[in-house]
Protein backbone atom coordinates (compact mmCIF):
# COMPACT_ATOMS: atom_id res chain seq x y z
CA UNK A 1 0.00 0.00 0.00
CA UNK A 2 1.01 3.55 -0.63
CA UNK A 3 2.26 5.30 2.37
CA UNK A 4 0.16 7.71 3.89
CA UNK A 5 2.79 9.87 5.75
CA UNK A 6 2.69 13.51 5.08
CA UNK A 7 5.44 15.17 2.98
CA UNK A 8 7.84 17.23 5.43
CA UNK A 9 5.89 20.67 3.43
CA UNK A 10 2.77 19.43 4.29
CA UNK A 11 0.63 20.19 7.94
CA UNK A 12 -1.17 17.53 9.65
CA UNK A 13 -4.38 18.75 8.70
CA UNK A 14 -3.77 19.37 5.34
CA UNK A 15 -2.90 15.54 5.03
CA UNK A 16 -5.93 14.39 7.13
CA UNK A 17 -8.07 16.65 4.78
CA UNK A 18 -5.89 15.31 1.61
CA UNK A 19 -6.41 11.85 2.76
CA UNK A 20 -10.49 12.43 3.65
CA UNK A 21 -11.33 10.05 0.11
CA UNK A 22 -9.86 7.19 2.17
CA UNK A 23 -12.89 5.37 3.77
CA UNK A 24 -10.77 4.55 7.06
CA UNK A 25 -9.41 8.19 7.52
CA UNK A 26 -12.94 9.86 6.77
CA UNK A 27 -14.78 7.32 9.40
CA UNK A 28 -11.76 7.74 11.72
CA UNK A 29 -12.91 12.05 11.37
CA UNK A 30 -16.19 11.39 12.22
CA UNK A 31 -15.83 8.01 14.87
CA UNK A 32 -13.06 11.22 16.82
CA UNK A 33 -16.31 13.48 16.64
CA UNK A 34 -18.33 10.85 18.01
CA UNK A 35 -15.75 10.31 20.62
CA UNK A 36 -15.50 13.85 21.84
CA UNK A 37 -19.12 15.19 21.88
CA UNK A 38 -20.47 13.36 25.18
CA UNK A 39 -17.25 14.29 27.25
CA UNK A 40 -17.99 18.22 28.20
CA UNK A 41 -21.99 17.04 27.90
CA UNK A 42 -21.36 14.88 31.22
CA UNK A 43 -18.37 17.09 32.96
CA UNK A 44 -17.94 21.16 32.53
CA UNK A 45 -20.97 22.22 29.93
CA UNK A 46 -23.40 20.33 32.30
CA UNK A 47 -21.78 22.14 35.13
CA UNK A 48 -22.51 25.29 33.64
CA UNK A 49 -25.86 24.58 33.30
CA UNK A 50 -26.08 23.50 36.97
CA UNK A 51 -24.66 26.66 38.09
CA UNK A 52 -27.53 28.68 36.23
CA UNK A 53 -30.01 26.25 38.07
CA UNK A 54 -28.37 27.59 41.24
CA UNK A 55 -26.61 24.33 41.94
CA UNK A 56 -23.91 24.84 45.07
CA UNK A 57 -19.97 24.73 43.82
CA UNK A 58 -19.47 21.76 45.58
CA UNK A 59 -22.03 19.82 44.74
CA UNK A 60 -20.62 20.14 40.40
CA UNK A 61 -18.02 19.29 41.49
CA UNK A 62 -18.91 15.80 43.36
CA UNK A 63 -21.31 15.19 40.47
CA UNK A 64 -18.13 15.38 37.72
CA UNK A 65 -17.11 11.97 39.22
CA UNK A 66 -19.17 10.76 36.85
CA UNK A 67 -16.45 11.08 34.61
CA UNK A 68 -15.08 8.46 36.90
CA UNK A 69 -15.98 5.89 34.00
CA UNK A 70 -13.61 7.28 31.13
CA UNK A 71 -10.80 6.07 34.39
CA UNK A 72 -12.00 2.84 35.17
CA UNK A 73 -13.08 1.60 31.63
CA UNK A 74 -9.77 -0.86 31.96
CA UNK A 75 -12.14 -3.14 33.74
CA UNK A 76 -14.38 -3.75 31.29
CA UNK A 77 -12.18 -3.35 28.40
CA UNK A 78 -11.17 -7.10 28.23
CA UNK A 79 -14.91 -8.22 27.85
CA UNK A 80 -14.36 -5.75 24.78
CA UNK A 81 -11.00 -7.51 23.34
CA UNK A 82 -12.01 -10.62 23.64
CA UNK A 83 -16.00 -10.98 23.06
CA UNK A 84 -18.57 -9.82 20.48
CA UNK A 85 -22.33 -7.50 21.28
CA UNK A 86 -25.49 -9.68 20.80
CA UNK A 87 -27.12 -9.37 18.02
CA UNK A 88 -24.99 -6.51 16.98
CA UNK A 89 -21.72 -8.97 16.74
CA UNK A 90 -23.12 -9.72 13.24
CA UNK A 91 -21.42 -5.94 12.20
CA UNK A 92 -17.93 -7.15 13.52
CA UNK A 93 -16.42 -7.16 17.28
CA UNK A 94 -14.96 -3.65 16.98
CA UNK A 95 -18.56 -2.21 14.75
CA UNK A 96 -20.93 -4.08 16.88
CA UNK A 97 -19.74 -2.57 20.10
CA UNK A 98 -19.02 1.20 18.67
CA UNK A 99 -22.55 0.82 17.63
CA UNK A 100 -24.44 -0.18 20.65
CA UNK A 101 -22.37 2.52 23.25
CA UNK A 102 -23.52 5.46 20.46
CA UNK A 103 -27.18 4.28 21.66
CA UNK A 104 -26.62 3.91 25.22
CA UNK A 105 -24.83 7.43 24.68
CA UNK A 106 -27.85 9.54 22.43
CA UNK A 107 -30.32 7.60 25.27
CA UNK A 108 -28.44 8.97 28.42
CA UNK A 109 -28.28 12.64 27.02
CA UNK A 110 -31.61 12.74 25.61
CA UNK A 111 -32.54 11.23 29.76
CA UNK A 112 -30.61 14.37 30.76
CA UNK A 113 -32.55 16.55 28.58
CA UNK A 114 -35.91 15.40 29.57
CA UNK A 115 -35.15 15.46 33.75
CA UNK A 116 -32.82 18.44 34.01
CA UNK A 117 -31.11 19.49 36.82
CA UNK A 118 -34.24 20.52 38.84
CA UNK A 119 -35.88 17.49 38.13
CA UNK A 120 -33.81 16.17 40.77
CA UNK A 121 -30.23 15.96 40.66
CA UNK A 122 -29.91 12.22 41.67
CA UNK A 123 -31.78 11.05 38.79
CA UNK A 124 -30.00 13.60 36.49
CA UNK A 125 -26.33 12.01 37.77
CA UNK A 126 -27.09 9.06 37.42
CA UNK A 127 -28.37 9.18 33.75
CA UNK A 128 -25.17 11.56 33.33
CA UNK A 129 -23.41 8.49 34.80
CA UNK A 130 -25.27 5.96 31.94
CA UNK A 131 -24.07 8.72 29.40
CA UNK A 132 -20.50 8.52 30.27
CA UNK A 133 -20.36 5.28 31.16
CA UNK A 134 -21.32 4.41 27.70
CA UNK A 135 -19.07 6.69 26.34
CA UNK A 136 -16.01 5.82 28.32
CA UNK A 137 -17.13 2.27 26.66
CA UNK A 138 -17.37 3.98 22.92
CA UNK A 139 -13.40 5.18 23.67
CA UNK A 140 -12.39 2.05 24.14
CA UNK A 141 -13.54 0.88 20.76
CA UNK A 142 -12.28 3.60 18.75
CA UNK A 143 -9.06 3.55 19.96
CA UNK A 144 -8.85 0.10 19.57
CA UNK A 145 -10.59 0.43 16.17
CA UNK A 146 -7.96 3.26 14.89
CA UNK A 147 -4.74 1.66 16.08
CA UNK A 148 -5.74 -1.85 14.56
CA UNK A 149 -7.14 -0.51 11.10
CA UNK A 150 -3.93 1.06 10.34
CA UNK A 151 -1.34 -0.44 8.26
CA UNK A 152 1.80 1.20 9.05
CA UNK A 153 2.84 3.69 11.93
CA UNK A 154 2.56 7.07 8.98
CA UNK A 155 -1.18 5.80 8.94
CA UNK A 156 -1.26 5.69 12.35
CA UNK A 157 0.09 9.29 12.96
CA UNK A 158 -2.41 10.24 10.30
CA UNK A 159 -5.90 8.51 11.67
CA UNK A 160 -4.48 10.15 15.16
CA UNK A 161 -4.31 13.24 13.44
CA UNK A 162 -7.96 12.69 12.03
CA UNK A 163 -9.46 11.93 15.59
CA UNK A 164 -7.88 14.79 17.02
CA UNK A 165 -9.39 17.52 14.88
CA UNK A 166 -13.08 15.06 15.03
CA UNK A 167 -12.18 15.12 18.42
CA UNK A 168 -11.53 18.60 18.85
CA UNK A 169 -14.39 19.61 16.69
CA UNK A 170 -16.57 17.55 19.43
CA UNK A 171 -15.32 19.35 21.72
CA UNK A 172 -15.93 22.87 20.15
CA UNK A 173 -19.11 21.87 19.56
CA UNK A 174 -20.02 20.69 23.29
CA UNK A 175 -17.86 23.26 24.79
CA UNK A 176 -18.57 26.87 22.72
CA UNK A 177 -21.18 26.81 20.23
CA UNK A 178 -23.68 24.53 22.88
CA UNK A 179 -23.57 27.71 25.12
CA UNK A 180 -24.91 30.41 21.81
CA UNK A 181 -27.44 27.32 21.33
CA UNK A 182 -28.82 27.50 25.00
CA UNK A 183 -28.83 31.23 25.22
CA UNK A 184 -31.71 30.82 22.52
CA UNK A 185 -33.33 27.51 22.83
CA UNK A 186 -32.50 26.72 26.27
CA UNK A 187 -30.20 23.72 27.82
CA UNK A 188 -32.99 21.18 27.44
CA UNK A 189 -33.03 21.67 23.78
CA UNK A 190 -29.46 21.82 23.61
CA UNK A 191 -29.13 18.54 24.66
CA UNK A 192 -31.58 16.65 22.60
CA UNK A 193 -29.88 18.35 19.72
CA UNK A 194 -26.37 16.56 21.17
CA UNK A 195 -28.08 13.56 21.47
CA UNK A 196 -29.00 13.33 17.61
CA UNK A 197 -25.67 14.49 17.12
CA UNK A 198 -24.22 11.00 17.60
CA UNK A 199 -25.67 10.06 14.41
CA UNK A 200 -22.75 11.06 13.28
CA UNK A 201 -21.05 8.09 14.96
CA UNK A 202 -23.58 6.01 14.11
CA UNK A 203 -23.17 6.63 10.63
CA UNK A 204 -19.77 6.17 10.18
CA UNK A 205 -20.14 2.52 12.20
CA UNK A 206 -22.50 1.25 10.26
CA UNK A 207 -21.28 2.72 6.54
CA UNK A 208 -17.82 3.42 6.47
CA UNK A 209 -15.64 1.62 9.13
CA UNK A 210 -14.58 -1.58 8.49
CA UNK A 211 -13.67 -4.58 10.67
CA UNK A 212 -9.65 -4.31 11.14
CA UNK A 213 -8.34 -7.85 9.75
CA UNK A 214 -6.09 -8.15 13.11
CA UNK A 215 -9.40 -8.19 15.21
CA UNK A 216 -10.94 -10.47 12.55
CA UNK A 217 -8.07 -12.48 13.06
CA UNK A 218 -8.60 -13.09 16.68
CA UNK A 219 -12.06 -13.64 16.68
CA UNK A 220 -11.63 -16.96 14.50
CA UNK A 221 -9.01 -18.09 16.51
CA UNK A 222 -9.64 -17.75 19.72
CA UNK A 223 -11.83 -20.49 20.19
CA UNK A 224 -11.48 -20.36 23.96
CA UNK A 225 -14.03 -18.56 26.11
CA UNK A 226 -13.33 -15.32 28.03
CA UNK A 227 -15.66 -17.04 30.80
CA UNK A 228 -13.17 -19.77 31.06
CA UNK A 229 -9.96 -19.20 33.99
CA UNK A 230 -7.63 -19.32 31.19
CA UNK A 231 -9.64 -17.43 28.92
CA UNK A 232 -9.87 -14.36 32.00
CA UNK A 233 -6.31 -14.26 32.69
CA UNK A 234 -5.73 -13.26 29.22
CA UNK A 235 -8.25 -11.10 28.85
CA UNK A 236 -7.31 -9.86 32.09
CA UNK A 237 -3.54 -10.39 32.83
CA UNK A 238 -2.44 -10.68 29.71
CA UNK A 239 -2.60 -7.10 28.69
CA UNK A 240 -0.15 -6.09 32.03
CA UNK A 241 1.92 -8.84 30.86
CA UNK A 242 2.47 -7.91 27.70
CA UNK A 243 3.11 -4.23 28.45
CA UNK A 244 5.87 -5.30 31.02
CA UNK A 245 7.24 -8.00 29.12
CA UNK A 246 7.74 -4.80 25.47
CA UNK A 247 8.69 -1.65 28.42
CA UNK A 248 10.72 -3.78 31.26
CA UNK A 249 11.37 -1.67 34.11
CA UNK A 250 10.52 1.72 31.98
CA UNK A 251 7.13 0.61 32.19
CA UNK A 252 6.33 1.95 35.59
CA UNK A 253 8.22 5.46 34.68
CA UNK A 254 6.08 5.51 31.38
CA UNK A 255 3.10 5.04 33.61
CA UNK A 256 3.82 7.56 36.55
CA UNK A 257 4.58 10.13 33.89
CA UNK A 258 1.65 9.28 31.76
CA UNK A 259 -0.89 9.66 35.00
CA UNK A 260 0.54 12.96 35.90
CA UNK A 261 0.50 14.77 32.31
CA UNK A 262 -2.64 16.09 32.49
CA UNK A 263 -3.55 16.19 36.10
CA UNK A 264 -3.98 19.95 35.79
CA UNK A 265 -6.66 20.26 33.30
CA UNK A 266 -8.63 17.95 34.91
CA UNK A 267 -8.89 19.25 38.51
CA UNK A 268 -9.25 22.55 36.83
CA UNK A 269 -12.19 21.44 34.39
CA UNK A 270 -15.24 21.35 36.84
CA UNK A 271 -14.78 25.13 37.66
CA UNK A 272 -14.11 26.66 34.34
CA UNK A 273 -17.72 27.18 33.56
CA UNK A 274 -18.86 28.35 36.43
CA UNK A 275 -16.26 30.66 36.89
CA UNK A 276 -17.52 31.91 33.81
CA UNK A 277 -21.30 32.42 35.20
CA UNK A 278 -19.48 34.01 38.39
CA UNK A 279 -17.47 36.46 36.95
CA UNK A 280 -20.30 37.68 34.69
CA UNK A 281 -19.16 36.70 31.08
CA UNK A 282 -21.91 35.58 28.95
CA UNK A 283 -22.90 32.19 27.44
CA UNK A 284 -23.22 33.83 24.27
CA UNK A 285 -19.75 35.28 24.51
CA UNK A 286 -18.04 32.88 25.99
CA UNK A 287 -19.41 30.64 23.01
CA UNK A 288 -17.81 32.72 20.39
CA UNK A 289 -14.66 33.01 21.87
CA UNK A 290 -14.06 29.34 22.27
CA UNK A 291 -15.55 28.95 18.26
CA UNK A 292 -13.14 30.90 16.86
CA UNK A 293 -10.09 32.47 18.91
CA UNK A 294 -10.51 28.83 21.20
CA UNK A 295 -10.83 26.48 17.24
CA UNK A 296 -8.10 28.48 15.96
CA UNK A 297 -5.28 28.13 18.80
CA UNK A 298 -6.50 24.34 19.24
CA UNK A 299 -6.36 23.44 15.57
CA UNK A 300 -2.62 25.55 15.63
CA UNK A 301 -1.33 23.34 18.86
CA UNK A 302 -2.77 19.88 17.51
CA UNK A 303 -0.58 21.05 13.79
CA UNK A 304 2.49 21.96 16.07
CA UNK A 305 2.49 18.73 18.20
CA UNK A 306 2.12 16.15 15.15
CA UNK A 307 5.11 18.32 13.38
CA UNK A 308 7.23 18.38 16.63
CA UNK A 309 6.63 14.53 17.45
CA UNK A 310 7.62 13.89 13.47
CA UNK A 311 10.75 16.66 13.42
CA UNK A 312 11.99 15.44 17.51
CA UNK A 313 10.65 12.45 18.68
CA UNK A 314 8.13 11.94 21.29
CA UNK A 315 9.78 12.37 23.65
CA UNK A 316 10.70 16.31 23.30
CA UNK A 317 7.00 16.41 22.22
CA UNK A 318 5.76 15.34 25.61
CA UNK A 319 8.46 17.58 27.40
CA UNK A 320 6.49 20.32 25.69
CA UNK A 321 3.45 19.49 26.41
CA UNK A 322 4.06 19.33 29.94
CA UNK A 323 4.82 23.20 30.09
CA UNK A 324 1.96 24.27 28.35
CA UNK A 325 -0.32 22.45 29.72
CA UNK A 326 0.11 24.16 33.70
CA UNK A 327 0.92 27.48 31.59
CA UNK A 328 -2.58 27.91 30.22
CA UNK A 329 -3.95 27.35 33.83
CA UNK A 330 -2.30 30.22 34.90
CA UNK A 331 -3.57 32.37 32.23
CA UNK A 332 -7.32 31.86 33.92
CA UNK A 333 -5.37 33.47 36.93
CA UNK A 334 -4.71 36.45 35.33
CA UNK A 335 -8.72 36.36 33.83
CA UNK A 336 -9.92 36.69 37.70
CA UNK A 337 -7.82 38.92 38.80
CA UNK A 338 -8.86 41.08 35.89
CA UNK A 339 -12.19 40.71 36.75
CA UNK A 340 -13.42 39.13 33.41
CA UNK A 341 -11.79 41.70 31.25
CA UNK A 342 -13.00 40.68 27.22
CA UNK A 343 -9.63 40.95 26.19
CA UNK A 344 -7.86 38.98 28.68
CA UNK A 345 -10.10 36.61 28.60
CA UNK A 346 -9.61 36.10 24.79
CA UNK A 347 -5.68 36.03 25.24
CA UNK A 348 -6.48 33.15 27.65
CA UNK A 349 -8.42 31.12 25.44
CA UNK A 350 -6.10 31.46 23.05
CA UNK A 351 -3.14 30.10 25.04
CA UNK A 352 -5.59 27.34 26.64
CA UNK A 353 -6.44 26.40 23.41
CA UNK A 354 -3.12 26.07 21.78
CA UNK A 355 -1.48 24.45 25.02
CA UNK A 356 -4.84 21.58 25.24
CA UNK A 357 -3.99 20.86 21.38
CA UNK A 358 -0.89 20.57 22.11
CA UNK A 359 -0.50 18.53 25.08
CA UNK A 360 -3.33 16.34 23.90
CA UNK A 361 -2.28 14.99 20.45
CA UNK A 362 0.86 14.27 22.06
CA UNK A 363 0.03 12.16 24.98
CA UNK A 364 -2.66 10.29 22.51
CA UNK A 365 0.13 9.68 19.60
CA UNK A 366 2.63 8.46 22.30
CA UNK A 367 -0.02 6.53 24.24
CA UNK A 368 -0.75 4.66 20.57
CA UNK A 369 2.93 3.93 19.83
CA UNK A 370 2.80 1.45 23.19
CA UNK A 371 -0.18 -1.13 22.36
CA UNK A 372 0.39 -4.25 21.72
CA UNK A 373 -2.17 -6.10 18.42
CA UNK A 374 -4.38 -8.56 20.46
CA UNK A 375 -4.70 -6.59 23.49
CA UNK A 376 -5.17 -3.18 21.67
CA UNK A 377 -8.01 -2.09 23.53
CA UNK A 378 -7.35 -3.31 26.97
CA UNK A 379 -3.70 -2.03 27.05
CA UNK A 380 -4.60 1.47 25.86
CA UNK A 381 -7.43 1.64 27.66
CA UNK A 382 -5.30 0.84 30.76
CA UNK A 383 -3.09 3.47 29.47
CA UNK A 384 -5.96 6.18 29.16
CA UNK A 385 -7.21 4.93 32.70
CA UNK A 386 -3.65 5.74 34.10
CA UNK A 387 -3.73 9.69 32.36
CA UNK A 388 -7.04 10.24 34.03
CA UNK A 389 -7.37 8.44 37.50
CA UNK A 390 -5.52 10.89 39.27
CA UNK A 391 -6.66 14.06 38.07
CA UNK A 392 -10.38 12.53 37.76
CA UNK A 393 -10.16 11.48 41.53
CA UNK A 394 -9.01 14.51 42.30
CA UNK A 395 -11.68 17.37 40.42
CA UNK A 396 -14.13 15.75 42.41
CA UNK A 397 -13.30 18.32 45.59
CA UNK A 398 -12.46 20.92 42.89
CA UNK A 399 -15.56 23.21 44.23
CA UNK A 400 -15.06 22.72 48.30
CA UNK A 401 -11.25 24.07 47.42
CA UNK A 402 -12.79 27.05 45.60
CA UNK A 403 -15.08 27.66 48.42
CA UNK A 404 -12.49 27.18 51.08
CA UNK A 405 -9.65 29.56 49.57
CA UNK A 406 -12.67 32.07 48.81
CA UNK A 407 -12.70 32.11 52.65
CA UNK A 408 -12.04 35.65 53.69
CA UNK A 409 -11.97 36.54 50.02
CA UNK A 410 -14.07 37.66 47.38
CA UNK A 411 -15.27 34.27 45.44
CA UNK A 412 -13.30 35.48 42.29
CA UNK A 413 -10.15 35.78 44.45
CA UNK A 414 -10.64 32.09 45.14
CA UNK A 415 -10.95 31.20 41.71
CA UNK A 416 -7.74 32.69 40.66
CA UNK A 417 -5.81 30.99 43.91
CA UNK A 418 -6.81 27.91 42.53
CA UNK A 419 -6.24 27.96 38.46
CA UNK A 420 -2.57 29.13 39.81
CA UNK A 421 -2.82 25.67 42.54
CA UNK A 422 -3.66 23.68 39.68
CA UNK A 423 -0.79 25.13 37.61
CA UNK A 424 1.78 24.02 39.78
CA UNK A 425 0.27 21.24 40.13
CA UNK A 426 1.89 20.22 36.90
CA UNK A 427 5.46 20.27 38.23
CA UNK A 428 5.76 16.55 39.13
CA UNK A 429 4.21 15.54 35.48
CA UNK A 430 7.19 18.04 33.96
CA UNK A 431 9.89 16.48 36.06
CA UNK A 432 9.13 12.58 34.99
CA UNK A 433 9.17 13.59 31.43
CA UNK A 434 12.37 15.25 31.74
CA UNK A 435 13.93 12.14 33.42
CA UNK A 436 11.76 9.85 30.30
CA UNK A 437 13.25 12.00 28.06
CA UNK A 438 16.32 11.29 29.39
CA UNK A 439 15.83 7.76 29.22
CA UNK A 440 14.57 7.48 26.05
CA UNK A 441 17.45 9.71 24.41
CA UNK A 442 19.99 6.79 26.52
CA UNK A 443 17.82 3.68 25.19
CA UNK A 444 15.61 4.67 21.47
CA UNK A 445 13.98 1.28 22.18
CA UNK A 446 12.38 2.47 24.90
CA UNK A 447 10.11 4.29 22.68
CA UNK A 448 8.20 1.58 22.08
Amino acid sequence: MTSSAAPPSRKPWQNVLLNLRQPKVLAMLLLGFSSGLPLYLVGNTMGYWMRENGSELSAIGFLSWVGLAYTLKFLWAPIIDKTDVPLLGRLGRRRGWMLLSQIVVAGGLAGMAIVQPQGGLVTFAVLALIAAFASATQDIVIDAWRIEIANNTEELGLLTSGTQFGYRTALLVTDALILILATYVGWAMSYWMMAALMGVGMFSALFLAREPAATQLASATHSESLWTLSGLWDAIIGPFIAFFRAHGKWALLMLAAISLYRLPDFVMGPMNNPFYADIGLSKEFVGEVRASVGLISSLIGIAAAGISAVRFGFAPTLLAGAILGPGSNAAFSWVAYTHGDPTVFVSAMAIDGFATGFAGTALVAYMSSLTSIGYTATQYALLSSFYALLGKMLKGFSGVAVEYLAVGRTLIEGYALFFLGTALAGLPALLLCLWLARQLRARPSVAG
